[in-house]
């Protein structure tokens, strides 16, 4: 099995993948990494990961990919990156228990949930993440407005309907890692947010999330070594 361990720049670029096996580029923790790591789990396919250090990123991988970002599949020398993209893909090359939406309206509108995440919701994460402090509640406000809409936007027990699908695996990361805001004072809170604190338990019983799942501390350790501008992608691992 490939180590767990980011490959680097100067590393040798691994050998492909035999005929007919599936490999992810992927980094242990990145979020968009992590919602092709929860279709992979969810649809139980099996596949190898080669992790990628994403500051000191190897030479090669930029053949892989001209973003040179995660996550990737790489399959009888085909490539396919970018998340979004790349889950689709897996629904398409492995159709049993098909988990993107074949009806086009449910489609579209989970198309435009993800849509009010990226323009609402996930600029505004990161900028807190790494806000100083004068510019903290004036980010906060338009945090939790835009998670407003998401929590509208939640009608059933899980964004794609009575189980789990590509809404839910797409946004699961991002709830995971809220636990990086607790130390500037934002937590999900019942009360704000019923329906969303609902389906985050929910989720945190589903197998695939059990499977793909950092505990907070990991997240927040590792988040203190982005912070220091010198990321750990190997954090948690043993020597």
């Amino acid at each position: 099995m490939p180590s767990e361990r980011a490959m680097k720049t100067g590393s040798a670029c691994p050998p492909p993948p035999g005929p007919g096996k599936l490999r992810l580029y992927s980094q242990r923790f990145c979020p968009y990494a992590q919602r092709t790591r929860l279709f992979l789990a969810a649809k139980g396919i099996e596949h190898e990961t080669i992790n990628v250090n994403l500051k000191e990123k190897p030479e090669w991988f930029f053949e892989k990919t001209p973003i040179a970002k995660v996550p990737v599949l790489e399959k009888d020398g085909k490539i396919v990156y970018e998340s979004l993209v790349c889950n689709e893909y897996l629904d398409g090359i492995y159709p049993d228990k098909c988990i993107t939406p074949s009806d086009p309206l449910e489609k579209a509108r989970q198309s435009m949930v993800l849509a009010l995440w990226d323009a609402k919701v996930v600029d505004f994460y990161y900028k807190l993440v790494t806000a100083k402090e004068d510019e903290r509640p004036a980010l906060t406000k338009q945090f939790v407005d835009g998670l407003q809409y998401i929590e509208n936007a939640l009608t059933q027990p899980f964004f794609s309907g009575d189980k789990a699908g590509a809404l839910d695996y797409n946004l699961w990361p991002f709830f995971e890692r809220l636990c990086m805001l607790k130390p500037i004072g934002f937590e999900l809170s019942v009360d704000q947010f019923p329906k969303l604190t609902a389906w985050v338990e929910r989720m945190m019983q589903l197998p695939e999330v059990k499977a793909c799942y950092f505990p907070p501390e990991l997240h927040v350790q590792f988040g203190k070594t982005m912070m220091s501008g010198s990321p750990d992608y190997d954090f948690g691992l043993e020597e």
